[in-house]
């Protein structure tokens, strides 16, 4: 069964042909590039960002309304781990490729963990920080430029982003568990929300939309940071987080996102 807070304890099976593995990418828009470069920018300042520990104040709604404490960290594209120390207890999601295939786990506050399928773990690891995600057109990541829309009344930029994996698949493909929708505000082209599918563990081919919201930006170290992450599954608020402390390029260990 699906767990909107659960991560993946998988390897992703590419089920593709090893004689299609040289084909390259498909070209990204020039007018996508250009609005993720202008974003990075914008939430960097031009820093080369490594790793990111983001901390604050959380309410989760998931068997139960709970509230406390968070500790984001990431590094890289391929490493997060979610904290949440919780009045009933610990809840810790971890996203690992050091291995070379994408891993995960996750623990609730009643100690119960769980894997999750393969289809699930195809979108950014770092999902509360743009920087360290699809936006940064990693070597596999093919960006396209949907156009200029409204979005609960704000102008944004929209675009999308999925990973260009070749060969030969059976069912729903790579590049449909990887799509990304991105929507930036169209005056500072800071993330505003990104979108994306999940999927119950037995059909790859259901999707559970989930949604991250991003607002009330700040400057903290040094980097624009939104103060206010929440995480929405079928449109159901499951994470509300206000961050209060963030610090970058601590030289975060790989220790601390592997799963034993």
């Amino acid at each position: 069964m699906f767990r909107s807070l659960a991560l993946i304890v998988a390897v992703c099976s590419f089920l593709y042909s090893p004689s299609a593995t040289g084909q390259n990418p498909p070209p990204s828009d020039p007018q996508a590039i250009s609005f993720a470069a202008q974003s990075i920018a914008a939430m960097t300042g031009g820093t080369t960002i490594n790793d990111a520990t983001l901390t604050g104040n959380v309410t989760w709604n998931g068997s139960i309304t709970d509230s406390g404490t968070f500790t984001l960290r990431a590094l890289g594209q391929d490493e997060s781990r979610m904290d949440l120390a919780l009045s009933s207890g610990a809840l810790t999601e971890i996203r690992d490729a050091q291995t070379g295939v994408a891993l995960g786990a996750w623990v609730l506050p009643d100690n119960t963990a769980g894997n999750f399928a393969p289809q699930n773990c195809w979108t950014d690891a770092a999902w509360f920080f743009p920087v360290l995600g699809a936006l940064s057109m990693g070597p596999t990541v093919v960006l396209s430029y949907v156009g200029q829309e409204t979005r609960n009344g704000t102008s944004v930029q929209h675009l999308q982003a999925y990973q260009y994996i070749p060969g030969q698949f059976r069912g729903v493909t790579p590049q449909q568990l990887s799509t990304m929708d991105f929507y930036l505000d169209t005056a500072a082209l800071l993330p505003l929300a990104i979108t994306f599918n999940a999927h119950p563990d037995d059909n790859s081919g259901t999707n559970l939309l989930v949604e991250i919201d991003f607002s009330n930006y700040q400057t903290l170290n040094g980097i624009t940071v939104p103060t206010h992450i929440q995480k929405y599954q079928q449109g159901n608020l499951m994470v509300d987080m206000t961050v209060t402390g963030a610090a970058f390029n601590t030289g975060l260990s790989l220790s601390i996102f592997a799963i034993n």
